[in-house]
């Protein structure tokens, strides 16, 4: 009888990958980046486990939005108190905090558990091309189909 191989924490290698944002659609960004996050691109994933590496995304201000979605889709955000929720277009966000609007679609595309909050602690987002990780050595990561 074949036993299914789990993987324990302690057998976990994780690396620090890096992606450049410029020009690049902020759903299939963030698509590529929770795969990675989750460690489903390894052949020892397992959901129940936290088995992904280390992201740097670079370049965030420069992401792109397909179509009018620039001025018309809105990220809302909630202060917790009755009457609280508050709509900022996608224009004014990469204006402001371009951090905010990568992060906000990576969140959406883990987990809502322990898990996902955990995966989305390994995620690091900078507005320009500099980041103070480079002594992890990262590895840059392409993404295929770039442009809209």
């Amino acid at each position: 009888m074949t036993r299914t191989y789990t993987p324990k924490a302690s057998e976990v290698s994780r690396s620090w990958v890096i992606i450049d944002a410029a020009d690049v659609v902020l759903g299939r960004l963030a698509s590529h980046a929770a795969v990675i996050l989750r460690g489903k691109n390894k052949a020892t994933f397992t959901p129940h486990m936290d088995m992904g590496d280390f992201v740097i995304i670079i370049n965030a201000d420069k992401v792109a939005l397909t179509g009018a979605k620039l001025d018309q889709k809105k990220a809302y955000r909630h202060s917790g108190y009755p009457g609280g929720l508050t709509a900022v277009t996608y224009s004014e966000l990469l204006e402001k905090n371009p951090e905010r609007a990568v992060e906000k679609a990576i969140r959406g595309m883990l987990p809502k558990n322990s898990i996902g909050r955990a995966q989305l602690k390994k995620l690091k987002v900078y507005a320009g091309s500099e980041h103070p990780h480079a002594a992890q050595q990262p590895v840059p990561y392409t993404l295929t189909q770039v442009a809209q």
